[in-house]
């Protein structure tokens, strides 16, 4: 068995959920999110990887239930030197979803299985 179907590359993304705005807007900041990760990690051997087979590319989105919890899963992030990308809609500053680099799915789980798939 391949170790990829094993411990797949993944993103995930984090949405936060509080935030009523249109379905639309939220998609587009999720999208914001996970290009600046990947571009800020382009040469990182697992987002070449990850980019290597388009058609299998994996990606998990979790909805964050406010504000502070982005904050916590973000300083929980930084603690433990995972690479991501803090979106922050301008001119407002305010954050409204995170992406993670591509990781072995085992490295990062942890950080967002306490998190629902974002509806």
């Amino acid at each position: 068995m391949s170790d990829d179907l094993i411990d797949p590359i993944v993103q995930y993304i984090a949405v936060r959920s509080d935030l009523k705005w249109p379905k639309g807007a939220l998609i587009a900041q999720g999208c914001h999110a996970s290009v600046a990760a990947i571009h800020l990690n382009y040469d990182d051997n697992e987002t070449k990887s990850y980019l290597n087979n388009l058609d299998s590319m994996h990606k998990i989105v979790v909805g964050v239930p406010g504000l502070n919890e982005i904050n916590e899963l973000n300083e929980a992030l930084v603690k433990n030197g995972i690479k991501f990308k803090l979106w922050n809609e301008q001119p407002e500053n305010v954050p409204t979803c995170l992406a993670t680099k591509p990781y072995s799915k085992k490295i990062v789980e942890q950080f967002f299985k306490n998190f629902k798939l974002f509806k």
